[in-house]
């Protein structure tokens, strides 16, 4: 086993050296770098290709091993309530930092700009509440695993997981064959993480040949401000909650998750790291069914990045265009496009084009000016997906622990290393399940144990449940 995480950690490794190449590369040779594009999108495009399943068989398995429904539904109510609060606290700070910055002073509008400005506009036409919730409904049953939303397949587990809870012993061999489909699933995401570096090189290179550095001279102020309130957000707010509340340590909690921003960032987009924070978050502790709905629905609800970005953007838009938003403006404008971004969170591009769909909608003369941003939308496009990450990590670990879901003995052996994450597999297979399916039941359960299909009263979708 140790020779195997070895292997990972110089995969890791060579992800590192992959970025740097490309930011190389990228000012070297700029035209060649942004023909490399392909390569950073098709990994991107692997790794979104295991999403549905990975969901799908994670939430499934969690809630048809729950004996009862209302704690399900206990759990997404929590989550949801949390996450509105939480993006109500990111929009806030975004409004304080940005009205002290003002960084869109003193630049100005060209005609590029102006056209880049329109074209944002027309992809970021607002989504009507009715069309959202509809749009939550696949075609087919099957059709949420094709189609890649991330919702549809959300909901169609969630109603196969009920459906088997509400089978009891008949449906225990389906959930057996799911378990087994679960260690396939990933097993090939495994496999696909080796392409990491390729993936890494082409996206980095990329964005760094399209945007060069004059770009980035002239829009250094509104990027270092971004950047910073997003650091503050995650270790004063997050951080503070955590440790209140739970008593883990953020900087503890990152570091467990190092490898994943490492994928982030390289890749700009939250959405590749899911299935692993699924996965880390069950091996830290976090019972199954908690992690199953938690992290799925944070993906389309918990935007504190976004949050912060639309903020602070749509201030820096509008002093850049020498007409600044009153503070009633201010907040119309920004609520609504916190609702306007569901489902944004892990999509590269989506919250420039939110931006552009909200202001459309509520001052049309700014529009023009979402193309001074263009530039670098890419740059904070990554911090964006580096907080909503961080964020949706430390909602699991709340809920999980106001829900008494949450092995607090486990995750401190985890996060002190003397329970390694299995990186070959993405499974703990030291604590693994029953033969009939349910899970194992973990050193020092808490009192609150969930009962599951198995005869044994202490086997609990507890915390350091395997994915």
């Amino acid at each position: 086993m140790a020779a195997r995480r070895d292997k990972t950690h110089y995969l890791y490794i060579a992800v590192i050296a992959a970025v740097l190449l490309g930011i190389t590369v990228g000012f070297a040779a700029p035209g060649v770098a942004v023909e490399l594009k392909p390569l950073g999108t098709g990994f991107v495009n692997l790794i979104k290709m295991m999403i549905s399943p990975v969901i799908f068989c994670t939430i499934v398995l969690g809630i048809g091993s729950v004996r009862k429904a209302a704690k399900v539904g206990a759990v997404g109510g929590l989550a949801l309530g949390y996450f509105m609060v939480m993006s109500t606290v990111a929009l806030a700070i975004g409004l304080v930092v940005g009205n002290l910055l003002e960084p869109g002073s003193g630049l100005h509008l060209t005609e590029a700009v102006r056209h880049a400005g329109e074209a944002q506009a027309k992809a970021g036409g607002a989504e009507s509440t009715p069309e959202f919730l509809l749009g939550i409904i696949p075609t087919t049953l099957v059709s949420a695993f094709t189609g890649g939303e991330v919702l549809q397949t959300l909901l169609v587990a969630l109603l196969c997981g009920f459906a088997l809870q509400a089978m009891g012993t008949a449906g225990e061999p389906v959930l057996r064959g799911i378990g087994h489909v679960q260690k396939l699933v990933f097993r090939v995401l495994a496999m696909i993480m080796w392409a990491a570096p390729v993936g890494a090189f082409g996206a980095i290179a990329a964005v760094v040949g399209a945007t060069g550095v004059d770009a980035l001279k002239s829009l250094a102020l509104i990027m270092i401000g971004f950047y910073t309130t997003c650091l503050l957000f995650v270790i004063v707010v997050l951080g503070t909650l955590l440790r209140v509340c739970t008593g883990v340590s953020i900087f503890a909690l990152l570091r467990y998750l190092g490898r994943e921003f490492l994928l982030i960032l390289s890749t700009s987009s939250s959405e590749s790291a899911l299935p692993r924070l699924i996965a880390k978050m069950e091996h830290l502790g976090v019972s199954r069914p908690v992690t199953g709905i938690t992290v799925p629905t944070g993906y389309s609800f918990n935007l504190d990045g976004t949050a912060i970005y639309l903020t602070m953007s749509s201030l820096f838009v509008a002093e850049a265009m020498g007409k600044p938003l009153a503070l009633g403006e201010q907040i119309s404008l920004l609520l609504f496009m916190i609702v306007a971004s569901k489902g944004a969170a892990g999509v590269t591009g989506a919250g420039l084009a939110t931006l552009a769909g909200g202001l459309q909608s509520h001052r049309p003369e700014l529009v023009d000016g979402v193309g001074l941003i263009v530039g670098i939308d890419r740059f904070m496009s990554e911090a964006r997906a580096l907080t909503n990450f961080a964020g949706n990590a430390v909602a699991t670990v709340l809920i999980g622990t106001w829900t008494k879901e949450f092995d607090r003995e486990r995750a401190t052996e985890v996060l002190a290393g003397r329970l390694p994450f299995d990186e070959t597999t993405l499974i703990d297979d030291g604590h693994g399940t029953h033969p009939d399916g349910a899970p194992a039941p973990v050193p020092a359960p808490s009192a609150d144990s969930s009962a599951t299909p198995s005869a044994d009263p202490s086997a609990g979708a507890k915390g350091g449940v395997p994915v």
